[in-house]
Parts: C-alpha cells; structure tokens; sequence
C-alpha cells in the first residue's frame, strides 16, 4: 500500500501528473488569500508551491512540463485578447504610441542596467544576458541568446540557462513587488484613479446623452440627414418633442423646427459643436422625456441570433421596418454611437426606443435570449489558438537568428484581431465574463504551477553555490528600470495607474504581473495597455538578447 502511494506522489504517469499540479495550485491558491497590511501577492503563491514541491521530488516529466506550461499562457493571453479587442484599435490612437515608447524605454534600461552591472562585477556578458532574461521573464528572449552563442562560438554556454532558471521566479515576483512599491511611492489613491478613468472613458469613449432646443434659424424647416452632413459630425437625435407637446421618433427624414426639443446621443468632444450647431442646451432628464412622452418606450435588447453576427445597421434597416430609433450600442462595457455601417456581434446591447409593439418586434428580430449567451462557443477559441501558433511560430526577421512572435505573442495578436474583426468572419467572439476570467485563471495557474515545479529541481543548490549574486543582479535588472520608468511615465506622462502597471509588466513580458494587477485594478485597463505594448516588446527585447551577445565578440 505504501509503495502505490509513493509512486502516486513521487513516481512518475498520468495520476502523478494530475495530482502534483492540482496539489501545487490548491496549496498557491490557499496561500493566496494570505494578506499582509493588505497585499497579497494572489496567484503568485502557486510558483513557490511548484518550487518547494519539485525541491522535495514532486517533479512532472520535462516534455509534459514545458506542454502545460506554454498552453497554460496562451489560455491566459488569449483570453485577454478576445476581451480587449474590441476596444483595442480605439486605445491605440489614444495614446497608444506614448505606451509603446515608455515600454521601449524600459526594456533598454534594463539592458543598459545588465550592462553596467557587467562592467563593474566582471560577470561575464553571456551570464548577464540569461541573468536579464530570467529577471525580466522573456523566454525567447534567453533562447535567442543562446543560439547566439552557439552559432558564433561552436559550443555552448550553460551559465546562460542556469542564471535564466535562478533569476526567473524571483524576476516574476521582483514585477509584483515594483509595482507596489511604485503604488506607495507615487501615493496612488485608486478612489482618485477610478474617478479619472472614469472621465477619460466619458472623455473619449462612452456616448453622452443631452438635451437641446432648436434656435437656430438656419435648421427651420431642414432634415435630421442634411443636418447631420451639414455638421459632420457622429451623432443620433433619438426623439423630437415639438411645442405642440406632441413627440415623434427621429429619423433621417424628420423635419426639425424652431422650438423643438431633442435628445441628442453623442460623443463628449462632439458635443459642443452639435450644441452651437442646434441651438442651446436644455436640462431634460431621460425620465422627464419617459414622462412627457407615454407611448414610447426604451429597452436595451441584447444580441443573441448568430444570424445577425457581423451584420450591420444598413443590412437590418431597422428603422425603416419598424419605425424605431437606436441611441446606443454597448459593446465589452462601452456604450457607442451607432451608425449604418456599424458591424453587430453577439454579446451587443442595443437601446431601442419606439412604440412598445415595434421594439418587441426588433427583440425578437435580434434574439434578445441571455440563455443561449451562456452556450460556450469553442470553435472560435480553438481556432483562434491554431492560427495563434502559426503566427507565432513564423520567423519574421533573421538579425541574426530567426526572430518569432513566440506561443504568446502570436496567439494574442490573433485574439485581439479575432475580437475586433471576426465578425466579417461570422465569427462568435462573445464570452460572458465568467467564462472569459475562468479561462484566464486556469490559464495562468498551470503556466505558473509549471515554471515552479521546473525550477525548484536545484534551485536551492544553485542559489547556495553562487547564484544568489544573480539573485542579486536580477533584482537591480527587474526593478531599477520600473521604478524609473513608472515615475517618469506617471508625472510627466500623466499616465493612469491602472494603464501603467498594465503597460510596465507588457515591458517585462511578465503575465502574472498582469493577473496582479488586473485584480488590483478591478477593471480590464492593466490589459489593454499590456496587449498595446507586448508585440513591440517581444521583439525588443529578443533583438537586444542577441545583441549583447554579439558584443561579447
């Protein structure tokens, strides 16, 4: 009896394997909720336990090991492409090139501090590169570098994998430690950062809904359409209340007169210019247009008909059909501006305004039924994964070994596109929530269970026999560069928290940092701006790997 359960938690076979990992992400998850004044390090817990396990023989076969562990992280950073694509191309022409360059800034830093730090220790540069590989978590990064290596010397450099194995979980925890540090330093108050994120969504991307009364004379006896072209401007008049006290719905027809009052749907930067277009504004709450008008109602129906994925306004012709008006689209938590030639996906919710029989009819037009969003739709994951893998498994540049994208990098490119345009595809790109964070979990509790468990074989004798100064060096690698860069970024940036702790763990290509700040933040910032910048970075900081090889030469 006792020789089966030996062999089930130290021997090897499928039962091992499953129990080990499972073990290691329960014993992680359990230290997890641990607070001290405050802060726990969440996820990262379930490294160590992998640590401390394979120290003590719970070790996993190599080849299954590296298996878990590269699909764990493209579970993880494919479920956060799918989640911020749809918003991610409007991020990045906000302010997106300013996160690429601090991003930039911080992996040069980190090779600068690597470079310095080889100077003054005499350390040699080829130990330094797996050092900063290891410190700033960039697995193709210490492969570059080792290929380097071979290709100009005809052997091989063991100090380049055995300081990448030393730095690596200390360089994932040293991310988390920076940020709050960065926190505390910076005096961050998130009361303050929500209310600022919440006036930069206004600011640039939820539709504002306002009241005005036509005044000017030019607008008398014209069209909501001519008007429309007249100003050039994205906006809806969802309805029109004339001084007969009589109200119509608003369509591209509707004839507008001085003294009537409209509800206007626009942007916050358009709303000025359709304002002095239009005549001035008036204060007319929603509920006091509900009340004046009595035959019209409101209702937000929610996309559920795969027949109507990837369909635009235009095709529907909604308006046309049954004389109703859409004021809003909400997309991933956004409400939008409609227009014709707007694309629909599952998952969207519609604000329909018109006559309770008419806005039934386009609800069961559109589906409406939050049943079927709770049906998984795999094809569109798995998919998305296999062309993930072949993107990222492409060589893209040859300076002088062949440069990839990577298993997360390609992946999470393709999720990001898949979410923003698979719809032309008749793609199902819609998660609920639960299901998407579900993913995200277990995606990143495998990939962190198995970096512990491949690390924790020698770790402690390595660490004994010289290798804490890497720990050392690691740390200066990991930390000097965030602090700097998050300081600069903030002040003179003027940049978000929560964008910032996104875009510096995409500097340091480091996804449990992500997973700690995402639930530091509460919200999906952290993840837009690590997806910004993570491509760009990925490539950096491979060419840098292989540079400071060649100068070792």
């Amino acid at each position: 009896m006792n020789n089966w359960l030996f062999e089930l938690f130290f021997g090897s076979g499928i039962a091992h394997t499953v129990l080990t990992l499972s073990l290691v992400i329960t014993v992680g998850v359990l230290l997890g909720k641990i607070k001290v004044w405050g802060i726990s390090l969440g996820a990262t817990w379930i490294l160590f336990a992998g640590i401390a396990a394979s120290h003590f023989g719970m070790t996993i076969d190599n080849g299954t090991l590296h298996f878990i562990k590269e699909f764990g992280l493209i579970l993880f950073v494919f479920s956060i492409g799918l989640q911020v694509g749809p918003g991610f191309f409007a991020s990045l022409k906000q302010g997106g090139m300013k996160l690429i360059m601090f991003a930039a800034l911080t992996a040069v830093l980190g090779a600068v501090v690597t470079y310095v730090i080889h100077l003054l220790s005499g350390t040699p540069l080829s130990t330094m590169v797996g050092v900063m590989s290891g410190a700033v978590t960039n697995t193709p990064g210490l492969g570059a570098a080792q290929q380097a290596f071979s290709d100009s010397t005809g052997i091989e450099d063991p100090t380049i994998s055995m300081a990448y194995a030393v730095t690596y979980p200390l360089g994932v925890v040293g991310v988390i430690v920076a940020l709050i540090a960065m926190r505390y330093m910076l005096r961050v108050n998130f009361k303050k950062e929500d209310e600022g994120l919440r006036q930069l969504d206004n600011d640039h991307r939820f539709a504002l809904k306002y009241s005005a009364e036509v005044t000017n004379a030019t607008i008398e006896g014209n069209t909501v359409g001519h008007i429309r072209e007249l100003i050039n401007r994205q906006f809806v008049i969802s309805r029109v209340a004339h001084p007969d006290n009589t109200i119509t719905i608003a369509d591209a027809d509707t004839v507008l007169h001085i003294g009537d009052r409209l509800l206007i749907v626009s942007s916050a930067e358009d709303k000025e210019a359709v304002i002095t277009f239009t005549g001035r504004e008036i204060e007319m709450e929603e509920k006091e247009w509900r009340a004046f008008d009595s035959q019209l109602v409101s209702r937000r129906i929610v996309i559920t008909r795969s027949e109507i994925n990837g369909k635009r306004f235009a095709d529907l012709r909604l308006r046309t059909k049954y004389g109703i008006n859409i004021t809003r689209v909400n997309r991933a938590g956004v409400d939008l501006i409609p227009y014709q030639g707007m694309e629909l996906q599952i998952g969207d919710k519609v604000m329909v305004v018109g006559t309770e029989k008419a806005v039934e009819q386009v609800a069961s037009l559109l589906g409406n039924s939050l049943k079927k969003l709770h049906q998984p739709h795999i094809l569109t994951i798995f998919l998305g994964i296999a062309l993930g893998v072949l993107l990222g498994s492409m060589p893209l540049f040859n300076l002088p070994q062949p440069v990839k994208l990577g298993l997360a990098g390609g992946p999470l490119i393709v999720a990001i596109l898949i979410g923003r345009f698979g719809t032309r595809m008749h793609l199902i790109t819609y998660t609920t929530v639960s299901a998407n964070l579900m993913l995200r979990e277990v995606g990143i509790s495998l990939f962190l269970a198995a970096v512990g468990l491949g690390a924790g074989d020698g770790f402690v004798d390595a660490i004994v026999n010289g290798g804490y100064v890497w720990i050392g060096y690691g740390a200066l690698i990991t930390v000097l560069p965030i602090i700097i860069i998050g300081i600069v970024a903030r002040i003179f940036g003027k940049m978000n928290f929560y964008t910032l702790t996104g875009m510096l763990s995409g500097s340091m290509t480091d996804p449990v940092a992500l997973a700690f700040s995402n639930s530091m933040a509460g919200n999906d910032m952290p993840s837009v701006s690590y997806a910004t910048v993570y491509p760009a970075v990925m490539f950096l900081r491979v060419l840098l790997a292989q540079s400071m090889i060649l100068l070792a030469f």
